[in-house]
């Protein structure tokens, strides 16, 4: 049986509810009682009769403000939990605040945006807005840190309440390790597997990253490594990101989502969350409210 979530960033209705139903039957299937996860806010609507993509195609966009999971019933409350950093847990893209710093973010954040958009080659753009930065020193990248990093709304009570309930959560960022690891440990992630920036003799970027890269080839292995480790299905694993370089860790995870994400990575993933923050993710599990872990 499949079941859809609906997530409102504002408020579900009774009527909302009603449309979702009529566009499924639309579809030829069928949709049974409703539970509310959280009342006015988040319901699980059972399927039949439909096929996921079919029910998918249906409820997506269907409802303005209103986010759409469809997955298996079975298996929903994920044990891994393998995520992004820059603009997933955290609301900025860090190499474009160091380089704001130095005046050129307009200059590495068109690079950044096409990359994350799949239209250049993930090293090879890293590297070259690495470059631009040579010569930066360790102050400027520690006050980036403390002015600039905002935790994502809802990454707390995600991990919180995941690794209360026995998951293992573990970042991996084409980022930087100088952000990713005060992140982690903030946010509460097991592990944090990210890229380092080479220092020179006097404690300024030499303009080059640590080899190897952690790429989106990385991400898909820490995927795969995590669940031989634990001895789980990728059934069992959530992956979420926004970028081209997160798609085969979400195509290869049981649920992979995309996290207001670039349109291929929205094209590979099972679900995209584009209006809720990342307690979306809960509810996609089954959590009700009052099941969180609040941070």
């Amino acid at each position: 049986m499949l079941i859809a979530t609906l997530i409102a960033a504002d408020r579900l209705e009774a009527g909302d509810i009603s449309v979702a139903r009529d566009a499924i039957a639309a579809g030829g299937g069928g949709a049974g009682a409703v539970d509310w996860l959280e009342a006015g806010r988040a319901v699980d609507l059972p399927l039949t009769g439909i096929g996921r993509a079919a029910a998918r195609a249906a409820l997506e966009a269907l409802l303005p403000g209103v986010d759409v999971v469809v997955q298996p019933s079975e298996n929903r409350r994920k044990k891994l939990i393998i995520a992004d950093m820059d603009s997933t847990m955290i609301t900025i893209e860090c190499i474009d605040e160091l380089a704001d710093y130095v005046g050129i973010k307009a200059q590495v954040a068109a690079i950044t945006e096409a990359a994350m958009r799949g239209d250049l080659d993930f090293i090879g753009a890293l590297d070259a807005r690495v470059a631009l930065l040579k010569g930066m020193d360790r102050a400027t990248i520690d006050r980036c840190r403390e002015e600039r990093v905002k935790i994502m709304p809802g990454a707390r009570v995600l991990i919180g309440t995941m690794k209360a309930n026995g998951a293992r959560a573990v970042l991996v960022s084409g980022g930087f390790t100088v952000f990713a690891d005060p992140v982690a440990a903030e946010i509460g992630f097991d592990l944090a597997i990210s890229n380092t920036l080479e220092m020179d003799g006097q404690g300024r970027l030499s303009g080059m990253v640590t080899r190897p890269v952690i790429d989106s080839g990385t991400k898909r292995k820490t995927l795969l490594a995590e669940l031989e480790a634990l001895g789980l299905p990728a059934d069992m694993a959530l992956a979420v990101g926004d970028g081209a370089n997160d798609v085969p860790m979400i195509e290869t995870a049981g649920l992979g989502v995309a996290y207001h994400a670039k349109p291929k990575t929205a094209a590979a993933a099972d679900a995209c969350i584009n209006h809720n923050d990342l307690t979306a993710l809960l509810f996609a599990q089954g959590y009700r409210r009052g099941e969180w872990l609040d941070a």
